[in-house]
């Protein structure tokens, strides 16, 4: 196991904030994460950012923002760190070394992004940033356009799976619904995404509007600890495993559909757990686009690859299913603040591992699950196994 405990979080309603800017999203969960934790500011040795920015903000040098944010952290040592849509997975780790090095006990995690006040075009371009712009910089669509090339080729090899896409978009909606924090609160039918209309266009084909992610502002904080300072705080979830893989940047020297870095990902954290998937009982995974979230099913190993619609169509991964994906509503409906991800992903399985879920969202019984946060294309992908300790 992985030596530090998360002792507590906050999380931010994802959507399109009042918030002027990421200092003051940052305000919303700093210290709100310290008071469910039962820490004060005093206690954090290490301050650990998540923010991709690149041009959503003129502001930069976040690692210093959350000294302005709550000014008792302001001597506290911070850093930023960027990577692409795993940014906020890779604050965590950081900080989760930082523990394992015995540079400290507490560390505070804040993965943060304002992205609703650009231009949807704006924002699409600065996404692109996430990408092998020298091959990459003139898909029509932006990111979305990456993966609707991603879901062609896969189409062309497995057959039209738009229904599948449809059927995963409804579930996250359905989930999402009983989602206080999330951007979009509101149930779709599985008819309604799989219909192309004014209100639902192709926005790269084979992708439709509900079959992608939503531009959001938001933030989230995660306070991790070490194991002799967890043993006095009310709560504590443990990293059975932590594991981080990587691929090409460029699409055109892998193949867009094999999602490699993310099978290795999988495959290293269940090892390193003693686990097999069976053991898990809910995960949450990165629907950036719903294709994503159909090749991840292979990928995590609950189909054979182009037989990833089976899971769905099954119910596997539905709440009540087998293997239940993206209770939280997932990034389709929670929302997807670029460094607010990874910290969201891992604040939604600690709140259910806790008990701590809103009413509506929890599941009951759970005490493992799996969190696959990925940056990218499938480029920079994080695994984490979690489990409650107490």
């Amino acid at each position: 196991m992985t030596t530090a405990q998360i002792a507590g979080w906050a999380h931010s309603r994802f959507g399109k904030s009042e918030a002027p800017d990421t200092e003051a999203l940052m305000a919303e969960v700093a210290l709100p994460a310290l008071e469910h934790a039962g820490l004060e500011a005093s206690d954090v040795d290490g301050i650990f950012v998540g923010c991709m920015n690149n041009g959503f903000s003129k502001q930069d040098f976040l690692g210093a923002l959350p000294g302005i944010a709550a000014a008792d952290l302001a001597a506290v040592p911070a850093v930023r760190l960027e990577n692409a849509c795993a940014t906020g997975s890779a604050a965590l780790y950081a900080a989760l070394d930082f523990i394992a090095a015995g540079r400290g006990k507490v560390a505070l995690v804040v993965g943060v992004e304002k992205m609703t006040a650009l231009p949807t075009a704006e924002v699409g371009d600065i996404l692109l940033g996430a990408s092998y712009r020298k091959e990459e910089a003139d898909v029509s669509g932006g990111f979305a356009g990456l993966f609707g090339r991603i879901a062609q080729s896969y189409f062309q090899k497995y057959g039209d799976q738009s229904e599948a896409l449809a059927m995963i978009a409804a579930k996250n909606h359905a989930n999402g619904a009983a989602n206080p924090y999330a951007h979009m609160q509101k149930a779709f039918t599985v008819e309604q995404c799989n219909t192309v209309s004014d209100r639902n266009p192709y926005v790269a084909q084979p992708l439709r509007r509900t079959d992608c992610s939503l531009i959001s502002d938001g933030a989230a904080a995660l306070v991790v600890v070490h194991p002799d300072v967890a043993a006095g705080l009310a709560r504590g979830i443990g990293f059975r495993a932590t594991t981080h893989t990587n691929d090409v940047l460029a699409l055109s020297r892998r193949d867009p559909i094999a999602f490699d870095g993310p099978r290795r990902a999988w495959a290293g954290s269940l090892a390193a757990a003693g686990m097999t998937l069976g053991d898990l009982d809910f995960v949450e995974t990165h629907d950036c686009f719903t294709i994503a979230e159909l090749i991840e099913y292979e990928a995590m190993g609950l189909a054979e690859p182009g037989r990833g619609a089976e899971v769905i169509r099954e119910g596997v991964s539905a709440k009540g299913g087998r293997l239940p994906v993206n209770l939280s509503g997932g990034l389709k409906s929670k929302g997807h603040p670029i460094g607010a991800t990874g910290v969201s992903m891992h604040v939604m399985a600690a709140m259910q591992l806790a008990g701590e879920a809103p009413e509506g969202m929890q599941a009951e019984g759970v005490s493992v699950a799996g969190v696959f946060n990925m940056g990218g294309a499938a480029v920079a992908n994080y695994c984490s196994i979690l489990e409650r300790v107490k």
